[in-house]
């Protein structure tokens, strides 16, 4: 699914994406990120997974000491710079998040919002470890997928983006226990809290699991000394 983000939906389109959300996922979106903010410190430094073109990342500056977005598309990435301007607490990066070029341990806080643990198609095990590789001992490692009460919301922003020509045409019978599907091959589902179970205990860690404003379900991990590789 990366590919098709990369292809279909990064930069200006990604970014159009969000002025078209209903009020509904606006106020979704509000409230994931305020979320995380609550959770960091002036003196972190965070790590984005999968930051398109900083519209997560530039909100979180604004408190953390530092903030790094990783992206693969280079067109979302070039939007990002251009976005942030000079300031010097956010850098953008085109960089995989299954291959993270950082040290063990450089980071505060690793953040991957937006359900990227389900839209980025890649082995979800694979990204939480390499998530918790870069993250400090007392670090925090925070994923968030949509909750199941915000379906209706969550495809009429969807229906709003297939309207708009930045999606295909939504295949109505195939979209359904929470997996979005459209006409021109996208698709993407949510992960449930059985799930983040179920993927913690594989890694071996220890999930703090919250359900935001009735839309979001978040997976926090607070990373121990000589946590999961």
């Amino acid at each position: 699914m990366t590919g098709y983000y990369d292809k279909n939906l990064s930069g200006q389109r990604l970014r159009r994406c969000y002025e078209i959300a209903p009020p509904h996922v606006q106020r979704y979106l509000d409230a994931e990120i305020e979320h995380v903010i609550r959770r960091l410190r002036p003196s972190d430094t965070v790590l984005e997974l999968g930051c398109g073109y900083g519209r997560v990342a530039l909100r979180l500056a604004e408190v953390a000491l530092r903030v790094v977005g990783i992206d693969t598309s280079l067109e979302s990435i070039a939007l990002a710079r251009k976005l942030a301007g000079d300031d010097s607490r956010c850098r953008f990066q085109v960089m995989d998040a299954l291959d993270l070029r950082y040290p063990d341990e450089s980071f505060d806080a690793v953040v991957c919002v937006q359900n990227g643990v389900c839209a980025f198609g890649v082995d979800r095990e694979k990204l939480l470890r390499e998530a918790l590789r870069v993250a400090r001992p007392g670090g925090r490692v925070l994923f968030s997928t949509y909750a199941e009460r915000f379906w209706p919301h969550r495809l009429e922003w969807f229906e709003a983006q297939a309207e708009a020509g930045l999606v295909g045409e939504i295949d109505y019978s195939r979209s359904r226990d929470g997996v979005i599907v459209c006409k021109d091959g996208f698709r993407v589902g949510r992960m449930s809290r059985e799930d983040w179970k179920k993927l913690c205990t594989r890694v071996a860690v220890e999930p703090e699991i919250t359900e935001v404003d009735g839309s979001s379900l978040f997976c926090e991990i607070v990373k121990r000394d000589g946590g999961a590789r």
